[in-house]
């Protein structure tokens, strides 16, 4: 794959943990600002894609400009004031290792996420009671459409739970995260912890995109799931985890739109049997509908 140029008919199935999707329009893997810029003007729909860990792109590909930062973007540092710099494209787990490398304390709890900075962002990810905006300073944003960029804070941003305000069309290019000075033993040791429980209770080395619907308010959409005995159920080849009900895990028969399927019967059963309308957290890209 070429990079810093735009291409057409790029496979982005591989760009997914799901391993599943058709191709891009148009693909632009970006190596630095100004290949962000050259850009515009952009015609038609656009799709930033990170990791590909929350993330459904349909098995007839996506009609519009695919972007996706190259290794430019994954750096990370140290910064004065003990805050610590990250680049879109960085793997949250190696933000966390770096922290802690340093004798910094706060970002543990991004071990046990395996997306990018740039998508952690635009989602507000979190596990264990911590999330992006608990943590962010700052981020600074490139609107494709448009050629301009910009820093915002968590609360320009509007950040909630699993949300915040990021447009369409802007790409994360870095990000400022706040820390602590920490016993470099005992931020280890937690972030082993945190390894160490997602290994005993979510389903790994399998292909899915993690969490599939948001916790509704004071629950659990796992344990609503699996009390109506939904673990097991399949469409195609995509089946809820018997290991955690909020995970749904593909076999390599599966299709994009088995994905989708499961996601809507499985929240059309939530609804019927406890009128609570779960929301997915991952994202489909190029399908004409909502599950």
């Amino acid at each position: 794959m070429t990079v810093g140029g735009l291409q057409t008919g790029v496979d982005l199935a591989a760009l997914t943990t799901y391993k599943l999707g058709g191709r891009a329009d148009r693909f632009l893997e970006a190596v630095t600002v100004q290949d962000l810029l050259g850009v515009t003007p952009v015609e038609g729909q656009v799709l930033i894609v990170g990791r590909g860990s929350n993330l459904v792109i349909a098995d007839e590909g996506f009609p519009g400009l695919v972007i996706r930062l190259g290794s430019g973007f994954g750096h990370i540092e140290l910064v004065a004031g003990g805050g610590v710099v990250a680049g879109g494209s960085a793997p949250l787990p190696a933000v966390a290792r770096s922290a802690a490398r340093w004798g910094r304390s706060g970002l543990e709890w991004m071990v046990g996420v395996p997306g990018s900075v740039g998508g952690a962002v635009r989602m507000n990810a979190g596990c264990f009671g911590r999330d992006i905006a608990a943590s962010m300073i700052e981020a600074t944003v490139v609107d494709v459409r448009t050629g301009t960029l910009r820093s915002v804070t968590p609360s320009q941003l509007g950040m909630a739970y699993r949300h915040s305000e990021i447009r369409v069309d802007d790409v994360v290019i870095s990000s400022r995260f706040s820390t602590v000075q920490g016993d470099k033993t005992k931020v280890e040791a937690a972030m082993r912890e945190i390894t160490r429980w997602r290994r005993d209770h979510q389903p790994g080395g399998t292909l899915n995109a993690g969490s599939v619907f948001k916790n509704p308010p004071g629950d659990a959409a796992g344990r609503i799931i699996d009390d109506l005995g939904l673990k097991g159920f399949r469409v195609g080849g995509v089946a809820v985890s018997e290991k955690h009900a909020n995970f749904m895990v593909a076999d390599p028969s599966a299709s994009a739109r088995d994905v989708w399927e499961l996601v809507h019967r499985v929240r059309l059963a939530v609804r019927e049997a406890t009128g609570i309308d779960l929301q997915p957290e991952i994202q489909f890209a190029g399908f004409e509908e909502r599950p």
